[in-house]
């Protein structure tokens, strides 16, 4: 009688075990359609691959424009920001180009190397476009990224997501699977090795 309940109270513990692992495995499955859908365009579509180093030759921030975001709303005039703009030497070719904090920014408003994000408050949009304008001032050589293929003639800051950024963004579904894969695998050495005794 004790050795039927220990049989059964197994094969639960099995079955729950093997359904833990077959979920985590397609939680990750999910997971990697999702960043397939998403982040993986973002980085393939980006064209400024290569590093290089840019040298500040001059920062200006000019009148207030509106933000990009509100266009063909009513509250268009709702949130102007002061336009900062940034040219750098590209060492790699030795052209005076715009510099661009990301992809997203040239999108968002080509006429502005940055778009702040949050616009409600005005005052601390402008000393933050303030900080920033001071900070290339004072370091006038980065790192930055170009386009090799010539396609875009500006230079980004930083990417969106770079290589590893992706390759974290994998760590998480890749750790998931592999920890079903190998639950799933030990239920199923778990069964073999129990059908093996009781044959025995």
């Amino acid at each position: 009688m004790l050795g039927k309940k220990l049989v059964t109270a197994q094969k639960r513990g099995e079955t729950r075990a093997l359904c833990l692992g077959l979920g985590m495995v397609a939680c990750s499955m999910m997971m990697y359609f999702f960043i397939g859908i998403t982040i993986v365009p973002f980085y393939t579509n980006s064209v400024w691959t290569t590093e290089t180093v840019c040298k500040v030759l001059k920062v200006n921030i000019k009148d207030k424009v509106f933000c990009p975001n509100s266009e063909g709303s009513e509250d268009e005039e709702i949130f102007p920001y002061p336009c900062l703009q940034v040219w750098v030497n590209l060492t790699a070719s030795g052209q005076e180009v715009m510099l661009y904090q990301t992809e997203d920014t040239l999108e968002r408003n080509p006429k502005c190397s940055y778009v702040p994000d949050n616009l409600e408050n005005s005052k601390e949009v402008k000393a933050r476009i303030e900080t920033i304008a001071s900070n290339f001032k004072k370091y006038q050589t980065f790192p930055c990224y170009y386009d090799p293929g010539g396609t875009q003639t500006n230079v980004i800051l930083s990417r969106l997501y770079p290589s590893k950024g992706l390759l974290f963004a994998f760590l998480w579904p890749t750790l998931l699977f592999t920890g079903g894969c190998l639950i799933i695998v030990l239920v199923k050495i778990s069964q073999y090795v129990s059908v093996l005794s009781a044959w025995q």
